[in-house]
């Protein structure tokens, strides 16, 4: 057994560390090679354990909720990955404050505010995340960001020291916030939410996902908005005025419901779906002067492309 292995058991548990995972399962685009380490810490000393570990060895880690914004490479990745799940998914509610975990769904956050008639997040209840990753990403959706209900968050730093941000701390933008160039690691957040009419309240989120339903490509594996909005411009209707609806690399496809998604279509590799993306982005700027720039975040080692399989 090597060394990381064992301490990575001591601090985590045999149960909850794998090895060689493959990470197609664990991300929205059903697509990913193995990871050398799979880690499931069940609370923050553990994790505080499995990141020392990690530094200690000098391997890097990567923590992993949904996966929904996420390409991991054909080759896998070299270093671990560290899941935050159901153990990290409970939340609480006192008044119009929320509390909960980075692992929990946004979609079951939502569907619990909803119950207690509190508003606010009817628009993240489509939004296919956990709510670490919401606020690493400022996730957001049909005019909401997360950095509107976010009152503070909880995360731990790359030594496993523990601090509480407030919202203003967190730096959340348009697609970002200071997380991950600092390397912490979302541990839960505090939300405020406004009291609403349960009834209203629920027919804003059915509204919301019947359009989803009609415009965005939800039967096929995605990993959401491709693309980040570039200043000034939709990256759907410039994809699309590029000539590339529809448009393969393999089993890779830009949507023909909605040109912002890619998707895959037919069991796309990896190198593929990049593939398609980089000739998404060479297009775009060859025609329209405009760089589109990934929302999808890159993990690991891509094999190389393959010549003759764009059409």
């Amino acid at each position: 057994m090597d060394i990381l292995l064992q301490q990575l058991i001591e601090a985590a548990g045999a149960d909850n560390v794998r090895t060689m995972e493959p990470m197609g399962p664990h991300v929205t685009f059903r697509a990913g090679g193995k990871a050398d380490y799979f880690v499931s810490p069940g609370g923050e000393r553990e994790l505080a354990e499995v990141i020392r570990a990690c530094r200690r060895q000098g391997t890097p880690f990567c923590v992993l909720g949904n996966g929904s914004n996420l390409l991991v490479g054909d080759l896998g990745y070299r270093g671990v990955i560290i899941q935050l799940g159901e153990p990290w998914s409970g939340c609480r509610f006192d008044g119009t404050q929320a509390a909960a975990g980075a692992g929990i769904l946004l979609s079951r956050l939502a569907k619990e505010a909803w119950r207690q008639g509190l508003s606010g997040l009817e628009a993240a209840s489509g939004i296919p995340g956990t709510l670490g990753g919401a606020l690493v990403m400022n996730a957001g959706a049909y005019g909401f960001e997360m950095k509107d209900v976010v009152r503070r968050a909880r995360v731990m730093t790359a030594e496993g020291e523990i601090l509480e941000l407030s919202g203003e701390e967190l730096e959340l933008g348009y697609r970002t916030s200071c997380i991950p160039a600092r390397g912490y690691t979302v541990l839960g957040a505090e939300l405020s939410l406004t009291p609403g009419d349960p009834d209203a309240i629920r027919a804003r989120m059915e509204e919301l996902a019947a359009k989803r339903r009609e415009k965005q490509p939800l039967e096929y594996p995605s990993a959401g908005s491709t693309f980040k909005r570039p200043e000034g411009y939709f990256a759907g209707k410039l994809i699309q005025d590029a000539g590339l609806r529809g448009f393969r690399v393999g089993g890779a496809q830009v949507s023909e419901k909605h040109c912002g998604f890619v998707i895959n279509r037919d069991k796309a590799e990896p190198w593929e779906i990049l593939a398609l993306c980089r000739h998404v982005q060479k297009t775009v700027k060859e025609t329209f002067g405009v760089s589109l720039e990934l929302e999808v975040r890159l993990l690991g080692e891509f094999a190389e492309p393959e010549k003759g399989t764009a059409k």
